[in-house]
């Protein structure tokens, strides 16, 4: 176990769109596990998510799974839209494909997720909902086109009431709504290593 020392914030947003802000610094909250013990948890719809994600583990050396449904959205924007409002309204959780026989072995979890109708994403709701989380450090990681986190950051908190949810940071992403897909390329992709190389120092955890 390696001690935490000060946390900066972490977070992936879509809106329907993925996006960012800038990393913001906080006080120290816990003690985060060596990289046997962390698991990287992501939904990413245009890769965005999923850049982030793998900037994580190439620091941590933790776990990488993505979060795959047993049906998968429709590949066509609105559709996916008005079925994601729908699934809100009546607190409809997708079936996941992905599936983790080992959670206990974990003992902080990263969870990316995009910021969908300025919610958490339904199948992000399914995994959290899925397994037991108790005393587990939770740290969310976002992405959004610029709408910000919505109350997504609020639901992963409710949704894991006995674990110790850590706050998050957001980096600015596509805007799929405008056609705008992947952006972690080129100066964007370096810079934004570097901002989550600089939020995982801060955690004090490495590799």
């Amino acid at each position: 176990m390696k001690t935490m020392k000060k946390l900066l914030i972490l977070t992936v947003c879509l809106g329907f769109s993925y996006g960012c802000s800038d990393a913001q610094t906080a006080s120290p909250q816990l003690k985060a596990p060596d990289g046997s013990k962390t698991l990287i948890v992501y939904l990413s719809r245009t890769g965005n998510t999923k850049a982030v994600a793998e900037m994580i583990q190439r620091n941590t050396g933790g776990k990488l799974i993505s979060i795959e449904l047993e049906t998968p959205y429709p590949e066509h924007y609105q559709t996916t839209v008005d079925q994601v409002a729908k699934e809100n309204e009546i607190g409809f959780l997708p079936i996941l494909k992905t599936r983790i026989d080992s959670m206990e072995t974990f003992d902080a979890i990263f969870i990316g997720f995009p910021t969908w109708g300025m919610q958490l994403p339904p199948p992000v709701k399914s995994f959290l909902s899925k397994y037991n989380l108790k005393d587990k450090t939770i740290i969310p990681f976002n992405t959004n086109a610029g709408y910000g986190i919505g109350s997504s950051f609020e639901q992963v908190k409710s949704l894991c009431p006995d674990s110790k949810v850590l706050e998050g940071v957001s980096f600015t992403g596509g805007k799929e709504r405008d056609k705008i897909y992947f952006v972690m390329d080129g100066k964007k992709r370096e810079s934004t290593e570097a901002e989550v190389g600089k939020w995982l120092s801060g955690l004090g955890v490495k590799k």
